[in-house]
């Protein structure tokens, strides 16, 4: 189990727990059912274009906005590039991939931030967990309505994000580099629901490990009342 701590500017450390994913035993010998001149084989399902990280390396444009729908409403993000570029091409990636859909808020502490961006999918999360990008500068501060990946130390930048409810500038020396702001329906993100806050084992709030492994089938079960993005999208 690898721990990742994210500090607030109070000193509030954030845990950002991520286990890495145990391989299933494989049998010896596979119970395949042989095949027969009269069955038709089936085409295997393709998997979704955001279960592979390594496809994933466009170059995102010099600024853009995104559009995220939520259970509590939409809010668009606009991103400048130069600012954080690892950051925004990751971003850009992942949105363009259909990533964010029945994502959730699962760490949302009122007057600090709200943190997202591990898959419902267990099987999508573990691809990502070692799908780092290296670091950037920290150009632009982690005032009200930035938007950050969250970070286990130098280089760990994965796919969790975090939008600053207010002015977290703190957290600037700590290399957390932001790539861009809410610019259109702040008012939506601060409604995001926060009644769990902190996370386990500190807080009532979701275990990370346990969003890695169960995903969505955990967080709807143990804490029903969590908002999710619907979708995200590039905006012409």
């Amino acid at each position: 189990m690898k721990t990742l701590k994210l500090l607030c500017a109070a000193g509030l450390l954030v845990n950002l727990a991520v286990f890495a994913a145990e391989e299933p035993k494989k049998d010896a010998k596979p119970d395949a059912k042989p095949e027969t001149k009269s069955e038709e084989k089936k085409p295997a399902a393709a998997s979704p274009g955001f279960a592979d990280p390594a496809k994933l390396t466009e170059k995102s444009p010099e600024s853009f906005k995104a559009q995220f729908e939520t259970t509590k409403g939409k809010f668009t993000i606009e991103v400048t590039r130069s600012l954080s570029p690892n950051g925004a091409d990751r971003f850009y990636n992942l949105i363009r991939s259909g990533y964010f859909k029945d994502v959730a808020f699962f760490r949302v502490i009122p007057g600090f931030m709200c943190q997202f961006g591990i898959h419902g999918d267990p099987k999508v999360s573990a691809a990502w967990r070692a799908a780092t990008i290296s670091d950037d500068p920290v150009k632009a501060s982690n005032a009200r309505g930035a938007i950050t990946f969250a970070t286990a130390g130098p280089n760990t930048r994965t796919t969790q994000l975090f939008i600053n409810f207010g002015d977290n500038a703190g957290l600037d020396g700590q290399g957390f580099s932001s790539f861009g702001k809410v610019t259109e329906g702040m008012d939506v993100v601060d409604k995001i629901n926060g009644e769990y806050g902190e996370g386990a084992p500190r807080g009532r709030g979701p275990d990370q490990g346990r969003i890695q492994t169960e995903g969505n089938v955990y967080l709807k079960k143990d804490f029903p009342n969590l908002d999710y993005i619907k979708s995200a999208s590039i905006l012409p």
